[in-house]
């Protein structure tokens, strides 16, 4: 032990004491690092910053600390070959578990795959690696789109002036990426990838199989090979949910502190907020993290940017109606005219003053002015126009990552489909791959399966519309108790809200909880054959789901609450109870802030718990695992991090449905935004702003918290854009609605029209006000003790006053009435044609691929058959010139082959002692 002072890769000197003096003693494996951080102080003289941080060859002597961590961070401890997947499982288990994970690990083995155990803690490792012949043989199985020899490279297209001067304004911004941290990725050309067609790629390249591609194949492999002998006893996720092992997953490229790693150029140039107004390194992050996530992130930030022109005009509106607001004449008569109102509620409630509602009323006309018809049609050509810029720039980047083509069927099957389907007797050939796969019969079982999957469905969305109905005949009952006003000093008047709140709120988890693991149940039953078609019926079922839960309270102020209450001589009530009404200036203030609280207070909850979450779990699952306390036996160790498999086992999964919630959190904002964007102009500034933390929380959620996904390939962002769509042709209809209903807009411009005699407002607020007189109060509505008593009470309705000629119209509908309801129903019908002819015009003039795109895919299609037809004619001229013939070959004993392909180091010294070997031809 000369050398002490410097660290080999080396057994522990520990490790050579007798076992008997440290029996409990965990002797640790090659990659062990035997010196303390301290040790480097004390008599060595060496700086760590100045450690080498080059990589070493396996043949050279390894001195520094760093130079080992280079070396075995995340490659193999007996030979030189990366680390490509990680299996997990603990030291203790069932002698079945160690018979299955046996069977298991041999079939991997015997499919090529490379297999080193790391058996020196308490968690054991299986790491993994994924030789060229064995990624060859799987891209062509899973049709992976390769890049291609091409000596004559597609010429870039020029970019126009309006995108140059955009790029110039976009750099002086500074939101553009660093070319040098993020280089531009050149377009090559690819195609699926065929082991027939060797001249096609290049093998030669050491970065040809990128890691994704290594991560998919072995992904792949773990989830098609058997652990027994039934045909169910296959998949690495059975393994894992049976506890045979803990966990699968493939690595980091480094931790959090190597900056040669792309993990860490990630986490300080893209999941730092201080680079929140920057490009997102998209190509990069499909590279590390797949095309699943990448495009979701694509899809945010678009989204995001399409928000800026909303927040901008959404702005512009209310400092309109706030600049207008000393001219608006219906708030200056509410807050200048003595007008006693009706009593709010029965017997208990008294007669109040309309000066009353004076700030209200001020508000409401800086939501409702004649900037909010603009901003409605604005928002809805938006939507279209967002729509449509999406999938033209979606085709774009499927093109660029070389998902164009790509089709469902090409995508495997689902393991838990065919574990379901392994008796099935009736298989069908997939025109797609060729394949043999089990078919389920479409009339006697798949038909009967979704309709009753989508039946039950629908009773739970109804279950939700029901409990909210519940809450509002709550609410109702209680504005008409005697323990509410009985006593108006006490603290009782404070639960309606407290209380109904809580219900709604405790309603809402245990649905949402309940109906999220049922509705992956009923998916289940439904056998859908992909991954991509079981998702896409899971997201229908929880968003029709999640609709009524968050947008039906919102519903019921927008359209129901003040419509149907009648007049205080009839009321019409509900299970006995008066219903709620509308202050004068109508319920659009109290959808605002109903809307404010829900839309701003559901993002902020939803941004903590996203980062809150995975935090603690990450410190958790760090406490368990390096004290061990998650293990009963006392003498067990903790797990020691001295690789990137053990630094990884601590971080959280990320589970197949992860980005579900984060689609699931935006598709709802951008109802909000759209369907409701009347009663709030604000909703797409707080989205931005929402959006813009989002994006960068996200990514250092999955950077820093989660273990590194396997690549997923997806086309697009599936049915979230069906969604999409459906919510702006619902958003259409919701704001004619609403300013149809909700808002002042149609009764002052029939006022104007047909009442006014100067064609002014003036007088409005009498004319919309009915009269009542107090002697006509039914014994049960009438208030018991009120402060004062008029004669002639105010009420916000258009009816006929108690002193009309004819007896019989009193407090009738008068014909102004029909024509403001005619007025309004004209103007819906108007408004949504006008909208959807905006919008289809919209759909035709942005084509869903672009002409420059299009052409680019027509040429890169051309030079890959040019490059086919070449090289198949050079090797059809080839095979002219010297043609095979059937021949038998004698061969010496001493003859040697040479592999090419592996290079065996030793086979040119072989061939030279064996050069006297010879071959002859018999014909």
């Amino acid at each position: 032990m000369e050398d002490d002072n410097e660290f080999y890769d080396t057994i522990s000197v520990n490790s050579f004491l007798p076992e008997r003096r440290f029996k409990n003693y965990l002797s640790l494996s090659r990659n062990t690092v035997y010196r303390s951080i301290m040790d480097f102080d004390d008599g060595n003289n060496v700086e760590l910053d100045n450690l080498e941080q080059t990589k070493v060859p396996t043949n050279r002597v390894v001195k520094t600390y760093d130079q080992w961590k280079n070396r075995r961070w995340r490659n193999f401890s007996s030979r030189d070959l990366s680390v490509d997947f990680v299996l997990a499982y603990d030291d203790q288990g069932k002698d079945a578990d160690v018979e299955k994970r046996r069977i298991f690990e041999a079939n991997l083995e015997a499919n090529g795959l490379i297999l080193e155990r790391e058996e020196n803690q308490r968690i054991h490792f299986i790491k993994i690696h994924v030789p060229r012949e064995v990624l060859c043989r799987y891209a062509e199985i899973l049709k992976l789109r390769l890049p291609i020899r091409d000596e004559e490279q597609c010429p870039a297209s020029k970019e126009n002036i309006l995108t140059q001067l955009v790029t110039v304004i976009m750099g002086r911004c500074n939101v553009l990426l660093d070319p040098k941290k993020f280089p531009e990725k050149r377009n090559l050309l690819t195609a699926e990838f065929s082991k027939d067609k060797n001249y096609l790629f290049d093998f030669e390249d050491p970065n040809f199989f990128d890691t994704s591609v290594k991560i998919t194949v072995i992904s792949y492999i773990l989830e098609r090979e058997k652990f027994g002998d039934e045909d169910q006893d296959k998949g690495i996720k059975r393994l894992i949910a049976e506890g045979v092992y803990k966990a699968a997953y493939p690595l980091h490229d480094g931790d959090l502190h190597d900056r040669s790693s792309k993990r860490k150029l990630l986490l300080d140039e893209w999941a730092s907020v201080s680079k929140c107004i920057k490009y997102q390194p998209i190509d990069d992050i499909k590279d590390y993290f797949g095309v699943k996530i990448a495009l979701y992130f694509s899809w945010l930030g678009f989204y995001t940017h399409m928000l800026i022109p909303a927040s901008i005009v959404g702005v512009m509106c209310l400092i309109y109606g706030a600049a207008t607001l000393d001219s608006d004449t219906l708030s200056r008569d509410i807050c200048s005219r003595n007008i006693t109102m009706c009593p709010r509620c029965d017997k208990y409630c008294d007669y109040w003053n309309l000066q009353d509602g004076c700030t209200y009323a001020k508000i409401q006309h800086v939501i409702d002015n004649p900037a909010t018809i603009f901003f409605a049609v604005f928002m809805s050509f938006w939507g279209a126009l967002y729509l449509e810029l999406w999938k033209r720039y979606s085709a774009e980047i499927a093109h660029r990552w070389g998902l164009t083509g790509f089709d469902l069927q090409a995508e495997p099957p689902r393991p838990e489909y065919l574990l379901r389907l392994a008796n099935a007797k009736k298989k069908k050939l997939n025109v797609v791959t060729q394949l043999q796969e089990p078919v389920v019969p479409f009339w006697r079982v798949k038909l009967p399966s979704i309709i009753l999957s989508f039946s039950i469905a629908l009773f739970w969305t109804m279950i939700a519309l029901v409990v909210v109905v519940g809450i509002v005949v709550y609410r109702m009952s209680y504005v008409t108790s005697d323990v509410l006003y009985g006593d108006k000093l006490s603290y009782k008047i404070y639960i309606v809200p407290v209380t109904a709140g809580l219900i709604n709120l405790v309603c809402i988890v245990i649905l949402n909880f309940i109906y999220n693991r049922l509705a992956e149940w009923l998916t289940e039953m439904e056998l859908q054959r992909t991954q991509t078609e079981f998702d896409d019926s899971l997201t229908i079922k929880i968003y029709m789901f999640q609709f009524v839960n968050y947008y039906s309270c919102i519903f019921y102020i927008a359209f129901i609450k003040g419509k149907f209450v009648g007049y205080p001589a009839k009321y019409n009530r509900i299970f006995g109870y008066r219903q709620e009404e509308c202050n004068p200036g109508g319920c659009l203030m109290e959808l605002t802030i109903q809307l404010a609280i829900i839309m701003i207070g559901n993002q902020a909850v939803n941004t903590i718990i996203e980062m809150v979450i995975p935090l603690f779990l990450k410190m958790y699952k760090t406490f368990i695992i390096t004290t061990g306390i998650e293990k009963a036996e006392k003498e067990e160790v903790a797990l020691i991090s001295c690789n990137q498999w053990t630094e990884d086992y601590k971080l959280s999964e990320l589970e197949s449905r992860s980005l579900f919630a984060e689609y699931l959190e935006m598709v709802l904002q951008y109802g909000f935004i759209t369907i409701f964007v009347t009663a709030f102009p604000l909703a797409p500034l707080f989205a931005l702003i929402n959006n813009v933390l989002e994006m960068r929380l996200d990514a250092k959620k999955f950077i820093k918290y989660y273990r590194r996904p396997v690549p997923q390939r997806v086309k697009n962002i599936g049915v979230w854009y069906s969604i999409l769509a459906i919510v702006g042709r619902i958003s259409v209809a919701s704001n004619a609605f609403i300013i149809a209903f909700s808002s002042h807009f149609i009764p002052r411009l029939v006022y104007e029209l047909r009442v006014s005699g100067n064609h002014t407002e003036d007088g409005y607020l009498e004319h919309s006000l009915a009269s009542f007189k107090t002697a006509d109060f039914p014994i049960e509505s009438a208030p018991i003790n009120p402060s004062i008593n008029p004669t002639v009470c105010r009420y916000t309705e258009y009816r006929n006053p108690y002193d009309i000629t004819d007896e019989t119209q009193k407090y009738k509908r008068p014909l102004i009435y029909w024509h403001i309801l005619a007025a309004r129903l004209a103007f819906i019908v108007v408004y949504q044609n006008l909208v959807s002819f905006v919008i289809t015009i919209v759909q035709w003039m942005i084509p869903d691929v672009s002409r420059k795109l299009n052409d680019r895919i027509k040429r890169e299609a051309y030079r890959t058959n040019e490059i086919i037809i070449h090289n198949e004619t050079e090797r059809a001229q080839q095979q002219k010139k010297n043609p095979r013939k059937n021949r038998d070959s004698m061969i010496s004993s001493s003859t040697v082959y040479y592999d090419a392909i592996n290079g065996d180091i030793g086979a040119e010294e072989e061939l030279r002692r064996h050069k006297n070997s010879e071959f002859y031809d018999i014909e």
